[in-house]
């Protein structure tokens, strides 16, 4: 095998997901991928322009879940080539995406190498998050290897899976490749602390780097269900038919968990999962108070603040006269209006399932 490994490197980016924390903003014709929050620039702008720094086009790939999704992206970044981005015909979480992917890859390129991720992760400086990958990226194509990037914790986060380090196993590119120990889902709080003290346990950022026909062994080994499907695919079979057979099962679950052939490569840049509003107030720049405000679709907004600090306010068009009430988020949008504490931003979800239990689905 020869060594050239970039020339044989992929992204596969998945787009897919709600983004229901981020309500009454984001929705299921424009959820948050598609939102420009980010200095007018949406995380799907960003995610895709980050990779074609280094790159071709032509070796950037996607998986969405809607024709919808899909011309939006191409409205988005146009440089994108159409017939990359593959449309699921049924949301069955993200392993069918990483094994219809590598399929896809692996028939133009048998050496491919493929670095997977989702279109709602940050990383700064990016100079540093592409010196990981492409680490990364070397040591998975030179063998039967799965490589997960580790990111450090920093507090006792119950909503991450967990990766343990094992011994170190090469350099790459100047960065340590480590064999992964193990994988835990979701650990509760008192294994979250004990992890978080050990200082031998990462953050699993669902960012994964692998040859295609590595992953697509193990599904062959771990998935079958999924595998026959994909090769249906493959052989012209119908998409449609195809995922109907196919588990809704995320790609921890199905393969990482299972896989004894994993590597660990640390993160050295700041990584960020934008899951919901307290997320975006971190990642933005403030203003003197700490406040961060978002110009919505609408122009003529306009924010009067008296008083109010540390807070998040998104306005669409309207006047916003806030007093007072520190560490806040207003979201104002043409039908709807969101106020919460910024400490609880995770609970927008909930609002969101009330509404789909009422079955308001003009608000979804």
């Amino acid at each position: 095998m020869d060594d050239n490994y970039l020339e044989h490197t992929y992204a596969l980016v998945v787009i897919g997901g709600g983004g229901t924390r981020l309500w009454p903003r984001s929705r299921n014709a424009r959820p948050k991928q598609f939102l420009p929050l980010f200095n007018k620039k949406t995380l799907a702008q960003i995610t895709l322009y980050r990779f074609s720094k280094f790159l071709p086009w032509e070796r950037i790939y996607l998986v969405t879940t809607t024709k919808g999704y899909k011309d939006e992206l191409i409205k988005e970044v146009p440089e994108l080539v159409p017939d990359n981005i593959l449309v699921e015909p049924l949301r069955r979480n993200t392993a069918p995406a990483h094994a219809w992917g590598a399929a896809e890859i692996m028939k133009k390129d048998p050496d491919a190498v493929i670095i997977n991720e989702y279109s709602d992760h940050l990383m700064s400086p990016e100079e540093s998050y592409v010196a990981i990958v492409k680490a990364a990226a070397h040591a998975a194509y030179r063998g039967d290897w799965l490589v997960a990037i580790g990111i450090k914790p920093t507090y006792a986060n119950i909503g991450y899976g967990y990766i343990k380090q094992g011994d170190k196993f090469s350099q790459m590119g100047g960065k340590d490749i480590y064999k992964l120990e193990k994988f835990t889902e979701k650990p509760d709080l008192k294994v979250a602390q004990e992890y978080f003290k050990s200082g031998d346990y990462f953050w699993n950022a669902g960012q994964y780097i692998w040859r295609a026909d590595s992953v697509l062994s193990a599904f062959r080994k771990y998935q079958p269900d999924i595998f026959k499907a994909i090769e249906e695919i493959g052989r012209g079979g119908s998409i449609e038919k195809a995922y109907e057979k196919i588990p809704e099962i995320s790609v921890d679950y199905a393969i990482s968990e299972k896989a004894d052939n994993f590597l660990l490569v640390v993160a050295d840049y700041q990584w960020k999962d934008i899951g919901d509003w307290k997320e975006v107030w971190e990642t933005l720049t403030k203003d003197s108070k700490g406040n961060v405000i978002i110009d919505g679709d609408e122009p003529g907004g306009r924010v009067i603040n008296i008083d109010t600090s540390d807070a998040l306010i998104h306005m669409d068009g309207r006047l916003i006269a806030i007093i007072d009430v520190d560490d806040v988020v207003v979201v104002d949008t043409k039908d709807a209006l969101l106020i919460c504490s910024k400490s609880r931003a995770q609970n927008v979800k909930k609002i969101v399932e009330q509404l789909k239990k009422e079955k308001v689905k003009e608000l979804l």
